[in-house]
């Protein structure tokens, strides 16, 4: 029987708080936090204090609530970044962009939904207001689009609704208003084998998403490209869609995909 090696409670207890943090919607209050991570609000604010000089955890100075902070998304995108899927990816952005002549992007399915993990500025490329580690909407992005379609139904189906549920709050047309109009609009995109969004989540943007399959025919990774909508080809098949898709088919293929 092997023995148990020794490690540092306080550490595994510290960690408690990060994993709570990880898997909550948003940011907690001090209170709340504690009690999901089975401690008392003293021993979890001191945690805390450390965490945030190490920068693993920051607070809202206005409401008080705690969340990640920069060290811990740069930890995620790391371990995300060494999957083999996305090291393949990244390893051929570049070429992909400069045929193409727009940004390219990268996403993984993260604990929230699609995450850009990876960005490839075109040098004559609009500013986008995008970041590393942004989540993207599933109805109104490409890339939500694209990882929507390829998940499992059941585990999709209630995070369709919530953002229904949202958009018709919001007085949004551009999204559809029912789950089986949702439905119908992903079928479209797994028929067409990717997505495209215009004028959606970035105004005058136009965005394509294609799937990266791995060797069991899971999306390993969405490759993503935008563009200004008076220069970029939104045309299914034109100039940016068939290369992109090119290079997610072999990157697929290279992954052990069969599909």
């Amino acid at each position: 029987m092997l023995k148990e090696r020794a490690g540092i409670q306080s550490v595994e207890v510290g960690f408690a708080l990060l994993q709570v943090l990880g898997e909550a919607e948003g940011p907690l209050m001090l209170r709340d936090l504690a009690r999901a991570a089975n401690m008392s609000a003293a021993k979890a604010h001191r945690y805390l204090v450390s965490f945030q000089r190490l920068q693993l955890v920051v607070q809202d100075a206005a409401s008080t609530r705690y969340d990640l902070g920069p060290a811990a998304l740069k930890l995620g995108l790391a371990s995300l970044s060494r999957l083999d899927a996305v090291k393949l990816a990244r390893e051929r952005v570049t070429l992909l962009m400069e045929e193409i002549g727009h940004t390219l992007a990268l996403a993984v399915w993260g604990n929230h939904g699609p995450t850009i993990i990876h960005w490839e500025e075109s040098p004559t490329a609009v500013t986008v207001n995008l970041r590393l580690g942004d989540v993207m909407p599933l109805l109104t992005s490409a890339t939500g689009q694209c990882f929507a379609a390829h998940a499992p139904r059941d585990a999709i189906t209630p995070m369709l609704k919530d953002e229904i549920a949202r958009a018709q709050k919001q007085g949004r047309k551009d999204v559809p208003s029912t789950l089986a109009e949702a439905r119908a609009l992903l079928e479209e995109v797994r028929a067409r084998g990717s997505s495209r969004v215009v004028d959606s989540v970035l105004p005058g943007i136009v965005g394509f998403c294609v799937p990266v399959f791995d060797s069991d025919g899971h999306m390993a990774l969405g490759m993503v490209a935008l563009g200004p909508a008076g220069v970029f080809d939104a045309a299914f098949g034109g100039a940016v869609e068939r290369p992109l898709r090119e290079a997610a088919a072999q990157l697929s293929s290279d992954l052990g995909h069969r599909g």
